[in-house]
């Protein structure tokens, strides 16, 4: 089963961002956050605020993926070489359920993690049903011939709100994807501001 501890648009209203950037999403209509005490004035974040508001908006974004999890990205991050923050942007980018998402296989974080878990992707023609697959550059995810013509998949193939991104290779006709290299901080495109070196600063403390 997929953990959807929240919905996905209380997210939205919880940041006070569209952070996936769906034409649906509540924040564009109203812009505080949920629940009756939504609408009071908020003070000023203090530094760690800041920071552990970046971490829940990046943790939000990749389909609200646990805080154990979550980590131990983080920790992967800083062991290896390079700025850590862009290292994490990276490994995030290289989840199988991210892949699927970009590609346009389905419409959202939550449904690619879904639709992974039921067995519907194959990575290098091998079935996967790991969302959290770390994806290395030149794999080949395509979708299991038998759920080629879904309904939703279809649908998502044919999504205006976003585009491929040009570090993944689709081929929409056979519903495959390569994923040609793992991107840099400024190639991923995320609807609103990241700020990966926040999260690195409150792993830090």
């Amino acid at each position: 089963m997929t953990k959807r501890s929240e919905s996905k648009y209380k997210i939205d209203r919880r940041m006070g961002q569209n952070i996936w950037g769906r034409p649906k999403s509540p924040v564009n209509k109203r812009e505080y956050g949920p629940g009756q005490h939504g609408q009071r004035r908020k003070g000023k974040l203090s530094d760690f605020g800041v920071q552990l508001r970046a971490k829940q908006k990046l943790k939000g974004y990749y389909a609200n993926i646990s805080e154990r999890q979550f980590h131990a990205i983080y920790v992967e991050a800083t062991r290896l070489k390079g700025d850590s923050g862009a290292n994490l942007i990276g490994l995030l980018e290289r989840r199988l359920d991210t892949v699927v998402y970009r590609a346009k296989f389905v419409s959202t974080m939550f449904a690619a993690r879904q639709f992974i878990n039921h067995g519907h992707v194959k990575v290098n023609g091998k079935r996967v049903n790991i969302a959290s697959y770390k994806v290395k550059v030149g794999d080949v995810i395509e979708i299991k011939e038998s759920s080629k013509q879904l309904t939703h998949v279809l649908e998502a193939n044919q999504l205006g709100e976003r585009d491929v991104p040009d570090f993944i290779e689709v081929d929409h006709g056979k519903q495959t994807a390569k994923f040609n290299r793992i991107p840099g901080l400024t190639e991923v495109p995320f609807p609103v501001q990241m700020e990966p070196h926040l999260i690195v600063e409150f792993y830090s403390r």
